[in-house]
């Protein structure tokens, strides 16, 4: 029987050691297939507690250890703590893996620590934002500007939401033979949520697809009309639902890769109005000036509204990246309010949750261009009203955590 910490160490090792996103790491690490699911909890669950598990080595080891061993400590807590794995096995497997890994000279340590570690003694921090921050497994920066912004909503915010895949169906006659199962309705037309969904023949043949309830709730927000501009358009799924409303959609993507996605994704779901141009959308071109009828800018932004599905949000994303973020998200918003025709719509969205990274970004946008002025979007999902826009937030809209402004520019 293969060790059970031996795939999550490999993967784990990826995303600690090389900086890669999880999702790419279980992509690329060849992986017991019987058991890509229990690895894949296994991962997830890590990182998604990575501060407190962090915080759990510091209380019971005499000095730090270095990155091998802390990765296969925090693999060997996550499966005592949160998937109440016997002792005695947990450790057994971890000092073997120690010895097989070549790290054989830690072996000691690590069977001392796992024996020895009992939670019941571990005394958290008492300042409210440390303690949140490791109870939470959210980075102290991040704890203080939620704090600041939504005050006792911000623990609300910073909770698990339950798992949840959502899955957005072409029709009601193609949905009608997946819930019998377990499910959860949504607010939106043939878009439902399942604690379990097995991806089968009807993905490839284009009946359904993944799809977050906030990715379909922007789309929500746009009006309909002849030419759309998606602006930073990969992995596709905006623009292929958004091709329902509008006669042609240009999609814009920086890297050759992902645009290859969209076309990808068009071509599975039975998509022909959707043109993919490889470019950078901070970067104006004169051809696309007042040329569309609506301009989407779902904009690159720190990702914290999606840390619930994403956890390496929480290891990667600094607070000295989101002055460079909301550097590019302004120029992605000049460049692309000069294609909306008078009278058109731009709106401006992003997957955070932080003021700097939405109303901040319109603010300071519609201070230099008394062209445009705010409509207030409208969502059947849960959300909270800001100055420019509405914000979901994970606590009241199923999980998501996106932003929407809407923009109209002045008929001339």
């Amino acid at each position: 029987m293969t060790n059970p910490l031996y795939d999550p160490y490999a993967v784990l090792q990826r995303v600690y050691g090389g900086g890669a996103y999880l999702k790419q790491a279980l992509s690329e690490t060849p992986l017991e297939e019987q058991h890509r699911a229990r690895t894949a909890s296994i991962c997830y669950g890590v990182l998604e507690n990575d501060l407190y598990l962090d915080f759990c080595i510091r209380s019971f080891a005499p000095k730090n250890p270095k990155l091998p061993v802390r990765i296969l400590l925090k693999v060997a807590l996550y499966m005592l703590l949160f998937q109440n794995k016997p002792r005695y096995m947990v450790t057994d497997n971890a000092v073997s893996l120690a010895k097989k890994l070549g790290k054989g000279g830690a072996a000691g340590f690590i069977n001392a620590f796992l024996r020895a570690f009992d939670a019941s003694r571990l005394v958290l921090p008492e300042g409210r934002e440390e303690n949140l921050s490791v109870r939470y497994s959210y980075p102290l920066f991040a704890v203080k500007k939620l704090l600041a912004r939504y005050g006792d909503s911000a623990e609300e915010i910073m909770r698990r939401s339950p798992a949840r895949t959502f899955v957005r169906f072409v029709s009601a006659a193609a949905a009608e033979k997946y819930l019998a199962a377990e499910h959860e309705d949504t607010p939106f037309e043939n878009l439902y949520a399942f604690p379990r969904f097995k991806r089968d023949a009807g993905y490839d043949a284009g009946e359904y697809t993944f799809q977050s309830v906030g990715s379909v709730a922007i789309c929500g927000c746009v009006p309909a009309g002849g030419e759309l501009l998606d602006a930073c358009a990969a992995p596709g799924g905006k623009s292929v639902l958004l091709s329902c409303k509008f006669d042609r959609v240009t999609a814009f993507e920086l890297h050759p890769h992902r645009a290859e996605l969209i076309r990808s994704y068009c071509a599975r779901m039975h998509v022909r109005n959707v043109g993919v141009v490889c470019r950078d959308s901070s970067v104006f071109d004169g051809g696309y000036v007042d040329k569309f009828d609506a301009v989407l800018c779902d904009v690159p932004c720190s990702g914290y509204g999606v840390a619930g599905e994403n956890p390496d949000i929480l290891l990667f994303r600094k607070e000295e990246d989101i002055p460079s973020l909301c550097k590019v998200q302004r120029a992605i918003l000049e460049a692309c309010a000069r294609c909306v025709r008078p009278g058109g719509t731009l709106i401006y969205s992003t997957c955070s949750v932080f003021g700097e990274e939405n109303d901040g970004t319109v603010g300071a946008f519609l201070g230099e261009h008394p062209e445009f002025v705010t409509e207030m979007p409208e969502s059947p999902l849960g959300h909270i009203r800001t100055e420019y826009g509405i914000q979901f937030l994970p606590h009241i809209s199923m999980g998501a955590g996106f932003y929407v402004s809407k923009m109209r520019r002045k008929p001339l």
